[in-house]
């Protein structure tokens, strides 16, 4: 295997696209691109394979990809389309077998505790049911050899974390799928990061995610080899939206894998 492999399960936003209802281009869109589940992001490396987010599609992202191994869960934060899938990880919870590393800042756990608390009583795992070893994240953590980061972003009142993976002391990724805002001393952290992925929702702003030109901003100011905007919502058509990029800014879609 690559030293890192990277599988997109999601890249849209909370109410996914084609929307319920609408009739827009994007929504009616015949390409495969502009149908985005909600966002989520698959991690192989030789040692050890994670996910960032079960969200509503969970279930349908691993059978759409075969995801057929998950050794940890990574949460960003506690909204509902990025937590509700949680339920789905039974199938890689074996019965009576090791219980699966979940990892979340403490408010991410506390609510994770509150809405699944039928996986966290304490009590001898239930064949069938998710078994969950619970780790709050206070500082990095280690990830097979991979160093995983926290790095705390603005997204309305919600605590937010999006993550820098380090493999042999390089910066590969920096995945900030929900954000508005990101502190002058984070966005040093990412600095010459490999690859930034990073909210793009759509080209008007928005009070809790970065739109478009935002999102250019902070890849300037972080000077990554190269760019992907997720969470992107219905008002952005990928083959149009992207073609107004500038050299190194792409825009992500369900199913795109990487290789670094």
């Amino acid at each position: 295997m690559a030293d890192l492999q990277l599988t997109f399960l999601g890249t849209g936003t909370s109410q996914g696209v084609p929307m319920i209802g609408c009739d827009c281009p994007v929504c009616q869109s015949a390409d495969p691109r502009d149908r985005r589940s909600r966002a989520s992001l698959y991690v192989e490396t030789p040692e050890c394979a994670w996910v960032i987010d079960t969200g509503p599609d969970f279930r349908a992202q691993c059978l759409r990809e075969r995801v057929r191994r998950l050794d940890a869960v990574v949460y960003t934060h506690s909204h509902t389309d990025h937590i509700v899938g949680f339920d789905d990880l039974r199938a890689f919870c074996p019965p009576f077998g090791r219980a699966l590393p979940i990892y979340a800042a403490p408010p991410t756990m506390a609510d994770l505790r509150r809405v699944f608390a039928f996986a966290f009583t304490g009590e001898a795992p239930i064949p069938g049911y998710v078994n969950p070893e619970p780790h709050e994240i206070t500082g990095p953590f280690e990830l097979g050899q991979t160093l995983v980061t926290p790095l705390p972003v603005e997204h309305g009142r919600t605590p937010v974390l999006g993550y820098l993976l380090e493999r042999g002391g390089r910066k590969r990724v920096a995945y900030l799928s929900d954000c508005k805002a990101v502190v002058p001393d984070i966005v040093e952290q990412m600095a010459g990061v490999e690859l930034l992925i990073i909210d793009g929702l759509r080209h008007r702003p928005h009070p809790t995610h970065m739109n478009v030109e935002e999102a250019l901003a902070l890849a300037a100011a972080t000077r990554p080899g190269r760019t992907l905007l997720t969470h992107l919502c219905h008002e952005l058509g990928h083959a149009e939206t992207e073609a107004g990029l500038p050299e190194g800014v792409r825009i992500a879609y369900d199913g795109l894998r990487l290789t670094l």
